[in-house]
């Protein structure tokens, strides 16, 4: 059966505030949550971008949840820093911790002050450093000299067994890629034959373990606060490839999504008030093959949406 999740934003809510969802999450009936691991959010208006590293050891501690992390080892991160807080949490807590490693986008590594590499390039950074973390975990000693330069590195507290490691992706020609060398496929929704595309491109190539998905929706009890939400929170958010891969700052998102209209919104949000609305947009999900569903509600206040899920759709999807 399909396990549903939360998807914790901490682009859009303080640390605490989110650490007190998850905890409540877990109480309706919450199987699992995620976050990303990003520096900066994609709008003013979400006006948030904790650590998630510092938070996860508080989240996993205070839940029994499963917790994975969306991150971009190779340029805002050594992979060797990945690989030992990746061992850490997988040591704390074993069976419990996951990471999906992408290639990143410039909004956060610009930070580094370096060159923002061609795509193939930051995907060749990121199989250098996928190796990197996984010789690490496996307790080799790791030099390498290459798009990734690691000089004797060895982790000294390590699990008893590695946690996975699953790539994201958003289109298919990337899905297949990650078969390559992921243990799992993590993507966001999209119309359903893209998504049934997704599952076969990863699976086709050879793909192995749990195929996720991270839902992004709007619930409020009117329709017109379920729009008023996601247009606020969201329109930064419906740009495709290349264009979030390579904008900079926060202000230029800002700026690019002055004009988005709530129907492009509605393109990569679940915007209603219908709860039957998205029991029945879950449902199609799960009928796809995905293992795991995260749901992320795109507003800042997130108890009305747990509490309400919580008691009327996970139980109608179980």
């Amino acid at each position: 059966m399909t396990e549903y999740g939360i998807h914790a934003s901490h682009e859009q809510i303080p640390p605490a505030d989110l650490l007190a969802a998850v905890i409540a999450a877990e109480r309706h009936g919450f199987e699992a949550a995620m976050c990303s691991d990003h520096f900066a959010p994609w709008s003013s208006r979400q006006g948030e971008s904790a650590f998630a590293w510092s938070w996860l050891g508080a989240a996993l501690q205070a839940t029994n949840l499963s917790f994975g992390v969306v991150n971009a080892p190779g340029q805002r991160y050594h992979p060797a820093i990945i690989a030992q807080a990746i061992g850490t949490l997988g040591a704390m807590y074993p069976g419990r911790f996951w990471a999906a490693l992408g290639s990143g986008e410039y909004s956060n590594e610009h930070i580094t002050g370096g060159p923002w590499p061609r795509k193939e390039i930051r995907e060749a950074r990121l199989l250098e450093s996928v190796d990197v973390i996984r010789a690490l975990l496996a307790g080799d000693e790791v030099t390498r000299d290459g798009l990734i330069t690691v000089d004797r590195a060895r982790l000294w507290t390590r699990p008893a067994e590695a946690p996975p490691l699953i790539g994201a992706a958003v289109s298919t020609k990337t899905a297949a890629w990650c078969a390559g060398w992921a243990d799992g496929l993590v993507t966001v929704n999209a119309p359903t034959e893209h998504l049934r595309a997704m599952i076969a491109s990863y699976r086709d190539a050879g793909g192995r373990g749990p195929v996720c998905l991270q839902v992004h929706l709007s619930w409020a009890p009117t329709e017109d606060e379920a729009e008023t939400t996601a247009h606020d929170q969201w329109r930064s958010n419906v740009f495709r490839p290349p264009v979030c891969w390579d904008l900079e700052t926060v202000e230029q998102f800002d700026v690019i999504s002055e004009n988005v209209t709530l129907e492009q919104v509605r393109q990569v949000v679940n915007v209603s008030a219908d709860l039957e609305a998205h029991i029945e947009w879950l449902r199609g999900y799960s009928s796809l093959g995905f293992d795991r569903i995260y749901l992320h509600h795109v507003g800042q206040d997130l108890m009305p949406f747990i509490e309400t899920f919580g008691a009327k759709v996970l139980p109608a999807l179980r």
